[in-house]
């Protein structure tokens, strides 16, 4: 009688658990700094645009895999990583008419959720701090693909592929605006692999 009732009590036990969806279960993953870089692009003279690229880059964020939830989004940049593969271009863009790195030497993202637009793809909406402004930016971020590394750290990786743009002058960032010898618009393009934490 008593094996019976065991029996029964764990088959209804297992059949409630097969029939019940897993539990959402979220991740804090941070970015992998060899794998990680943000990059911009700005018209030049109206003749081209210039790829500038800052490669010092940390931050983290909460991500559920199930649910597509995404929170406590945090990235800092370094501004004196910048790199436009010329020195002297890189010295006036840390100066005063652009980055001021010497007053303001990172400037962060901060986002506290995100938009699905399919299993892939979606938006993240969080604010940008630049020179001391704080300016709302929407990110498109994509998913190009996730699973455990196969070498090296061995821990579960998203690889993530993220566009977006501003305009410099919302910063107070104005030189050379009015006359056209640098745009005010700024294409991001961010690339990073983010390791699960946990």
């Amino acid at each position: 009688m008593c094996r019976s009732l065991a029996l029964a009590t764990l088959s209804t036990a297992l059949c409630t658990a097969i029939a019940l969806p897993a539990a959402a279960e979220p991740h804090r993953y941070e970015l992998d700094p060899e794998h990680t870089a943000v990059a911009f692009m700005i018209q030049h003279l109206g003749y081209a645009d210039t790829l500038g690229l800052f490669g010092d880059v940390s931050g983290s964020f909460t991500y559920d895999m199930e649910t597509q939830e995404l929170s406590d989004v945090e990235v800092t940049v370094t501004a004196d990583s910048l790199d436009t593969k010329n020195e002297a271009r890189d010295e006036h863009v840390r100066s005063g008419d652009f980055l001021n790195v010497t007053e303001f030497p990172t400037f962060t993202f901060t986002a506290d959720s995100g938009e699905a637009a399919d299993a892939t793809s979606g938006t993240v909406t969080g604010e940008l701090t630049l020179l001391g402004e704080t300016q709302p930016l929407t990110l498109d971020v994509t998913l190009v693909g996730e699973g455990p590394y196969p070498f090296g750290h061995q821990r579960f990786v998203l690889g993530l592929s993220i566009r977006g743009s501003l305009e410099r002058s919302d910063f107070g960032m104005t030189y050379g605006v009015d006359n056209g010898l640098v745009g005010d618009e700024v294409t991001l393009l961010i690339e990073t692999e983010a390791m699960r934490m946990d």
